[in-house]
């Protein structure tokens, strides 16, 4: 037996006996392919799944293989497949499998390909089809999706609902460090809500983390005045140090 042939037999195994309900089991096929290309920031990944923010390259040939017959099933295994043609730098083959995952619903398909749109990588630009894209993810609540949206909508100019556009940054900014720093630049202006005294004191104040104080503060944007230094300021700051000791 095969190395692989051993793994997909004993992860099948593990499936049929922790699932007594037929109608529960995964197939092994899924099991293999949520181990190896599974995406952390995907609403549909099970809990119980960590996901691998990149798959590692020994793995995406097997990724391929597995996620491509788990495909037929749930949603997610599409996104994944497209995630390992991807790493392998089949483009066409990952935008397939990405545009099918969407039209099952898939927020993080809808939101790669929209981001895609967005910066014509592998596609050709579109901005409409881009924001077409993210709005849907964004409804869906998918965190990427929110922050890219807002940062479309804010390099294009395009007209916005700024009270909807803060809400969903908030509930985004629990998870997503692009959209703590959206937030941030619309709490620093008062977009959609009360304008913050600075930049990161509002930023923590709503849910913003050091990730976002540490991009603030690299493109220049945090310059509290010394006579106006809020408690969420000085904890920004604490922040920043903390963040640069990390690094170091």
């Amino acid at each position: 037996m095969t190395r692989y042939g051993a793994v997909v037999a004993c992860a099948g195994a593990l499936v049929a006996f922790a699932s007594p309900h037929p109608a529960h089991a995964q197939s092994a096929d899924l099991v293999l392919c949520d181990r190896l290309a599974a995406d952390p920031a995907d609403p549909d990944k099970p809990a119980d799944v960590k996901g691998a923010t990149e798959i590692i390259a020994s793995d995406v040939p097997t990724a391929i293989r597995f996620c491509k017959i788990a495909s037929a099933g749930p949603r997610r295994a599409l996104y994944q497949l497209g995630r390992a043609y991807a790493a392998n730098r089949q483009m066409p083959d990952a935008i397939a499998a990405w545009r099918k995952a969407a039209d099952k619903g898939s927020s993080a398909a809808m939101a790669e390909l929209g981001v895609m749109y967005a910066n014509g990588t592998g596609v050709a630009r579109d901005d409409a089809q881009a924001r077409k894209l993210l709005e849907r993810a964004a409804e869906a609540g998918n965190p990427r999706a929110v922050a890219n949206l807002a940062a479309l909508s804010s390099n294009t100019g395009a007209q916005t609902d700024p009270v909807k556009a803060r809400a969903q940054l908030s509930k985004a900014a629990e998870t997503n460090v692009e959209a703590q720093y959206q937030l941030g630049l619309m709490i620093a202006e008062g977009e959609g809500g009360p304008k913050g005294r600075c930049f990161c004191a509002g930023l923590v104040r709503e849910g913003g983390g050091a990730g976002a104080c540490r991009r603030a503060r690299a493109d220049g944007r945090v310059r509290p005045s010394r006579a106006r230094r809020t408690e969420g300021c000085e904890r920004c700051q604490s922040l920043l140090r903390e963040g640069r000791a990390a690094r170091q």
